[in-house]
């Protein structure tokens, strides 16, 4: 990919001030990344720039957008150790309104690397947002984005902090399954740990249950004690299981390119709108 037509793609559009969610929950496999791809998505179809960054060194969101292997020589790694600019680690996706900062296993010893620094926690915001004392609005993403996603990795590590630290605030994928809530009180522990030293803006976003089959009376009661434990917190919308959203990933595309009539693509259009309500930011498009 030319850099110069990035340049361009980049070029400052100021709409509402930058909006940056970590999508976290330290257990594997309960849609995290399906959530960060599709949401992005659905966001970016609904007409705002989305900036999608891939912080797990497995490099999943980056497969499931169709940046090859070979695409990821500049990355989320060299973002965040500073040997690259936003500018110079974001790619266009095939969706309109959608980029990404890919990861590869570059990612994996960056805890090593950089424990001794001061500033460890606050690479990524220093990336997205300038170094500290940059006045608020002007950082790198600021007049280039309305929102960031930040694929966490599924473990509460250094990785993760960053992400934390950069971020609004928090989207927590959670499996509509027996041992859906086992775990999450140590991650809102961790929220509110990074809130009281290390961010006091953050917050939990939402609370988004995945993996919804409305044929299973498991499903169904799982839904309603993590509703009636959690309140408002949780999203109106669920998604749910759905083959397409399974299938897209192989094919490089958010389920919104590879069907968009399908559930799951449907379900995160529905999430988009209600985040942006919680946002006060009416969709247009």
């Amino acid at each position: 990919m030319e850099s110069a037509p990035l340049r361009a793609a980049l070029r400052p559009k100021k709409v509402k001030p930058l909006r940056v969610f970590a999508v976290s929950n330290q257990k594997g496999g309960v849609g995290k990344t399906t959530t960060t791809i599709n949401l992005g998505a659905a966001l970016a179809a609904v007409g705002r720039r989305v900036l999608l960054v891939d912080l797990d060194p497995q490099g999943n969101a980056s497969t499931g957008l169709g940046v090859e292997r070979r695409q990821r020589e500049t990355n989320s790694y060299h973002l965040l150790s500073g040997r690259a600019s936003l500018e110079e680690a974001a790619q266009a996706t095939a969706s309109e309104n959608l980029w990404v900062v890919p990861a590869n296993s570059d990612l994996a010893g960056l805890d090593l690397e950089i424990s001794d620094s001061p500033r460890r926690a606050h690479l990524l915001r220093e990336a997205l947002r300038g170094p500290e004392g940059t006045p608020a609005g002007e950082g790198p993403a600021d007049q280039r984005f309305d929102y960031v996603l930040i694929d966490s990795p599924p473990s509460l590590n250094l990785l993760t902090i960053n992400a934390m630290t950069a971020a609004d605030g928090v989207v927590v994928p959670l499996q509509c399954e027996f041992f859906a809530l086992e775990g999450l009180s140590q991650l809102l522990d961790t929220i509110d740990r990074v809130k009281k030293t290390l961010n006091r803006a953050l917050a939990v976003q939402g609370v988004v249950l995945t993996m919804y089959d409305r044929r299973n009376s498991l499903s169904a009661q799982v839904a309603a004690d993590v509703r009636e434990y959690l309140g408002g917190v949780v999203y109106e919308t669920s998604i749910p299981r759905n083959v397409r959203l399974s299938e897209a990933p192989s094919h490089g595309k958010p389920a919104l390119l590879y069907d968009r009539a399908c559930a799951g693509s449907q379900a995160y259009l529905r999430l988009a709108e209600e985040v942006l309500r919680r946002e006060r930011d009416p969709v247009t498009a």
